[in-house]
């Protein structure tokens, strides 16, 4: 045996792993935030010091060699022991952390995501960021296949049991209408009947949740519109062109529009979500718990209180978990 045998990294294993799991190289790539070329270089390497091929790149998905196989069953558990070591060496001084891959809910706007990791940054002084925005369901497919450290999305109903979950915090939905479309003291829900309903998007966890909510209603409200956009669905609002049911987070990203529409409480059973911190259990120690807590009075500061402001009615619905 040579004297490179051995001789393995923790970001060799990384790569290997993403390959194996992605089934091709530009697609770990893109997952690791690294070029194609590198990746290859470092499963050469991984494959020179272990003195075994590993995997076939030549066919698509690359196949596993048997060596490979064995390889990724304690890959995961390497990286986890990586992880895990780290967060107790740093044990509860935050500033020791060195690197977080970062997932965060979309709804939390350029506005409020930069304010959250400057002030996450001035206590991880040493740690370099790695942040990943996009809708619910998407966070949670990184975080489940390791590509994600911690994410912070709204709850897909019951935690998977590899999951730690913090809450955050709890809104709830609002109709926002056309000004002056809806006389509240009357029959408010004959009304929105009479206006189109401009629906966000079913491909997204939030359009599901609102669909499913509305059948349980028994309420059937046209709809010709169906957008995954929070600015296109206020914009038609603000034009007269229907109503939209929202949450604050998502009025919040396109205020622009909010002296042309009225928000209203729900005229039917309320509906809320919870958006909370996610992590593997077991991996990060204490770091996940210490972040939620770091997280929960900026969201009070940024999200929570703003919109307490704007819209009063909610007071003891839209609140910290």
């Amino acid at each position: 045996m040579s004297d490179k045998a051995g001789r393995i990294t923790l970001w060799q294993v990384e790569v290997f792993l993403a390959t194996a799991e992605e089934g091709a190289v530009s697609a770990a790539a893109r997952r690791l935030g690294a070029s194609p070329s590198g990746v290859s270089q470092q499963i050469t390497a991984l494959e020179a010091a272990l003195g075994v091929p590993l995997m076939d790149r030549s066919v698509r998905p690359v196949a596993l060699t048997p060596a490979g196989e064995a390889l990724k069953r304690r890959a995961q558990n390497i990286l986890n022991e990586a992880a895990a070591a780290r967060a107790e060496i740093a044990g509860s001084d935050m500033a020791a952390l060195t690197s977080l891959r970062l997932g965060m809910i979309e709804d939390f706007d350029a506005d409020v995501t930069p304010r959250l990791l400057s002030a996450m940054a001035g206590e991880l002084s040493s740690c370099q960021f790695l942040l990943e925005t996009g809708p619910s369901h998407r966070l949670f497919d990184l975080l489940d296949t390791r590509a994600l450290d911690v994410i912070v999305a709204a709850d897909m109903g019951a935690a998977a049991g590899w999951m730690e979950v913090h809450p955050l915090m709890v809104e709830p939905f609002v109709a926002a209408v056309p000004r002056g479309a809806v006389d509240q003291a009357g029959d408010v829900v004959a009304q929105l009947r009479a206006l189109p309903l401009i629906q966000y998007t079913t491909r997204h966890l939030m359009g599901r949740t609102i669909a499913d909510h509305l059948a349980r209603q028994n309420l059937r409200l046209s709809h010709r519109f169906e957008l995954d956009s929070y600015h296109a669905i206020m914009a038609m609002v603000a034009e007269g062109a229907g109503w939209t049911i929202l949450t604050p987070l998502g009025l919040s990203r396109a205020h622009r529009f909010r002296e042309q529409a009225e928000i209203l409480p729900l005229p039917f059973a309320p509906l809320s979500r919870t958006i909370s911190l996610n992590a593997r259990a077991g991996v990060l120690g204490e770091m996940p718990g210490r972040m939620a807590g770091k997280l929960r009075p900026l969201i009070k500061e940024l999200v929570v209180a703003p919109a307490l402001a704007r819209m009063p009615f909610l007071e003891g619905q839209l609140k910290l978990a």
